[in-house]
């Protein structure tokens, strides 16, 4: 009896008395996220290889530098009157901060690399190496309130995204109805975007937030109950569209630097 009454916790010396290999998935996680930052980083900052034959990395879309590829920009606009967009460095480093935003504040990737990055905790029953929590309320991570302003500018960005696989299906001389596998890598990374974005906790609550009678709001109740389905994939949803989203750059890359051949169905 005298240990229900003790005034204090067991004094345990380990980290953790598990016994599996806890390390595993946060040692994954890092290695996947640390390998997109770096191969993100190297893309924004190198400035070519992002447009060819009618397919646009997503990493510079929209493109809306001067120095832009002409026939990557929409429609030929870009902010001539805005001179800071005028500068020698790469188009992406304009538009990364939105999608980077979106995934940096989204739920899902708040758990992933606080636990992977910052052991906060790195596994469940593993104790964390911080001494004090202060949670999201001091800089720099009260800045994660800003996850609902980034989800809104994510749907922009995919509408943006879902015009350049269309755009795909222009082949070599522009003619309209021809698709190639450049066309299906795009539409499924726009596609998983979409996917991403709507199973988003954020989408969740905007469509069905802040009402107290589902029964008075038909449409947003069918909305929520749609967004809540979708909702409980978004961790997959998550890795599948940042997969894809890397790849497609990676294969428009190739093929603008003529390493791969973007080989048309029809």
């Amino acid at each position: 009896m005298s240990g229900v009454f003790s005034p204090t916790r067991a004094k345990i010396k380990e980290r953790t008395l598990r016994t599996d290999k806890w390390w595993l998935q946060p040692l994954l996680t890092f290695g996947v996220l640390f390998s997109f930052v770096i191969y993100a980083t190297f893309r924004a900052f190198e400035g070519a290889n992002y447009y060819k034959d009618h397919l646009i990395s997503p990493f510079y879309s929209p493109c809306l530098s001067q120095a832009c590829v002409p026939e990557a920009t929409i429609f030929g606009f870009t902010p001539v009157s805005a001179e800071v967009f005028n500068f020698a460095l790469s188009p992406a480093l304009i538009i990364l901060i939105f999608p980077l935003g979106f995934r940096m504040t989204c739920y899902y990737y708040r758990k992933a690399y606080y636990r992977s990055f910052w052991f906060s905790p790195p596994a469940c029953g593993v104790a964390e190496p911080h001494k004090k929590y202060t949670g999201e309320t001091r800089f720099p991570l009260i800045g994660q309130n800003l996850h609902r302003y980034f989800f809104y500018a994510g749907l922009v960005f995919n509408v943006f995204l879902t015009y350049d696989a269309i755009i795909s299906l222009k082949n070599v001389e522009g003619q309209w109805g021809h698709l190639s596998v450049g066309s299906l890598v795009l539409f499924a990374s726009s596609g998983l975007l979409w996917f991403y974005s709507l199973s988003c906790h954020t989408c969740r609550h905007t469509v069905g937030g802040r009402l107290k009678h589902f029964s008075k709001h038909p449409v947003r109740y069918k909305l929520w109950s749609t967004v809540s389905v979708l909702n409980t994939k978004h961790q997959q949803f998550a890795w599948f569209s940042l997969a894809a989203v890397a790849f497609a750059d990676i294969y428009v890359r190739q093929v603008a630097t003529g390493a791969w051949t973007n080989f048309y169905f029809f």
